[in-house]
């Protein structure tokens, strides 16, 4: 039976379906932050003419992020529902969640780096090889510095995609249980101006940051 809109019931329900949101989304994006600025810079270093070139390296990241980017999160979740069940013994709830979310935020975030990275101007790199510094320096010393401000706006991105994500127990999963499922209306559309809110204070946030960096 429908509570309709009482929000004596729903506050403390959304208020955990906040925490939850901010749960899994943060644990994704320290994934994604790690792994996937890792694969970016993989790709980049490892493609012709990078400063580690590595045809087969290159070929089986690319493929390897090309096979599960068009992958529906929903469907991905169960495909790789064994391993969450491996790794976490279940496949529902706040904690199964992070795993696909961390991934499917990993392979996101490295094709940005990527992108990032190659339309950086090549004149940086060739100066710091001329003045002799080595491949590592040359990756996490010049060029991720360099990218920094759109890195920040593309990490930005990720997060506020995940957020829309996020439904095992969240925002997501509070909006279709309480208010779709329920015909609640009212519910559905207050839980979708929260997750627009939380989404353009971190676009807004990114934002600032990037700009902080570009001024650098």
């Amino acid at each position: 039976m429908s509570r309709g809109t009482d929000w004596d019931y729903l506050l403390p329900l959304l208020w955990e379906a906040l925490a939850d949101t901010a749960v899994m989304v943060g644990s994704a994006l320290a994934v994604a932050a790690v792994v996937g600025l890792a694969l970016g810079v993989g790709l980049y270093v490892t493609r012709r003419g990078g400063l580690r070139a590595n045809r087969v390296v290159f070929t089986t990241e690319n493929a390897l992020i090309n096979l599960v980017r068009p992958i529906p999160f929903v469907i991905f979740v169960t495909a790789i529902a064994p391993l969450t069940i491996a790794l976490g013994g279940s496949r529902i709830g706040r904690e199964a969640a992070i795993l696909p979310m961390g991934i499917m935020a990993s392979v996101a975030f490295a094709r940005l780096v990527e992108q990032t990275l190659v339309a950086l101007d090549p004149g940086v790199v060739e100066a710091a090889r001329a003045m002799g510094a080595s491949r590592w320096r040359i990756v996490w010393s010049v060029l991720v510095p360099e990218a920094l401000g759109p890195l920040i706006l593309a990490f930005t991105f990720g997060l506020t995609a995940l957020v829309f994500l996020a439904g095992a127990g969240g925002l997501g999963d509070f909006a279709i249980r309480h208010g779709y499922q329920r015909f609640n209306w009212t519910v559905a559309w207050v839980t979708v101006g929260l997750i627009v809110v939380l989404v353009q204070a971190v676009q807004l946030a990114g934002n600032v940051l990037a700009r902080k960096a570009l001024r650098r």
